[in-house]
């Protein structure tokens, strides 16, 4: 294990490498939950995923390389109030972390929020919007997350590529919970797939339709429940069935070749406490984003 002297940085890296000034990559701890509706603790996500990171090698055995020497800079966490984890606020709490991602952006940085609840995205993709208007979303996610309102909010985790679709176009994959009529409601070109049709089609077919849709530009958010819950079973709604590690990276890979992924989330993860590995994931999870943006075979 590489000794790691920053202790509230992603990987712990030196300061050489997680200057503010000299990384390319921004990690963006999201601690927002407001609207969970099953199993709660998303807003503990960020700092379980940070913590793991520490014992996370920077070596990457598949790209032969340590992705962390392009230098990685964890920003501060948006100051969210009490007050403003309550459903009612919903909208200043996207508003602010479209502006502190759009800060991050302006800077340069290779943004990866680290939620929280997926809420979360809502504001990491207005930021992305502005500088990519051709912006497409690519969702991972067990749920559509299509209602428009839950709970009387329609910022709920539940609402959020509800309002993405609401001015982005957005691919949503592996879904196994949904509502009715909701393909139906989608903003063309949308489109989602529900998980046992990407089975009936199969890896090569499923991949080659998303690539004949979704445009240059892409915004990747990787809701942890889209994962098969016998390796992430921290989240706070779990699907049976789900997707495995190494499909998903085949996925992850070929997306970051075939087109520019301006920036990613990692979100939902639940701590449980005594169990570590969840955590890891998610922290290996967000290391190999890095890896494939930078050193991806193009």
């Amino acid at each position: 294990m590489t000794p790691r002297n920053t202790p509230n940085n992603f990987l712990g890296v030196e300061s050489k490498l997680s200057h503010y000034q000299n990384a390319r990559v921004a990690i963006l701890p999201l601690p927002y939950e407001a609207t969970t509706s099953y199993g709660a603790g998303t807003k503990r996500g960020p700092a379980a995923i940070i913590k793991a990171s520490q014992q996370v090698e920077f070596f990457d055995e598949e790209l032969n390389l340590e992705p962390c020497q392009v230098g990685i800079a964890t920003a501060k966490a948006p100051g969210f109030s009490f007050k403003q984890n309550k459903k009612s606020h919903g909208a200043p709490v996207v508003h602010m972390i479209a502006g502190a991602c759009r800060k991050l952006m302006n800077d340069g940085k290779f943004v990866i929020g680290l939620g929280g609840e997926h809420t979360v995205t809502v504001g990491m993709v207005q930021a992305m919007h502005e500088k990519y208007p051709d912006l497409w979303v690519v969702q991972l996610d067990a749920h559509s997350d299509l209602r428009d309102q839950y709970a009387g909010s329609p910022y709920s985790h539940a609402c959020a590529m509800a309002r993405v679709n609401e001015f982005c176009p957005f691919i949503g994959l592996g879904i196994r919970s949904g509502i009715i009529g909701e393909r139906e409601r989608l903003k063309p070109p949308s489109r989602v797939y529900y998980a046992h049709e990407m089975r009936q089609l199969g890896a090569t077919r499923w991949m080659e339709e998303v690539f004949s849709l979704v445009g240059t530009h892409v915004y990747l958010t990787i809701d942890l429940d889209f994962f098969n819950p016998a390796e992430m079973p921290a989240v706070g709604t779990p699907e049976p069935g789900g997707f495995g590690w190494y499909e998903t990276l085949d996925f992850l890979r070929e997306l970051f070749i075939r087109r520019e992924v301006v920036g990613c989330d990692v979100v939902e993860l639940m701590p449980l406490k005594g169990v570590s590995g969840p955590d890891f994931f998610a922290a290996r999870l967000a290391y190999k984003l890095i890896g494939y943006k930078f050193f991806a075979a193009r």
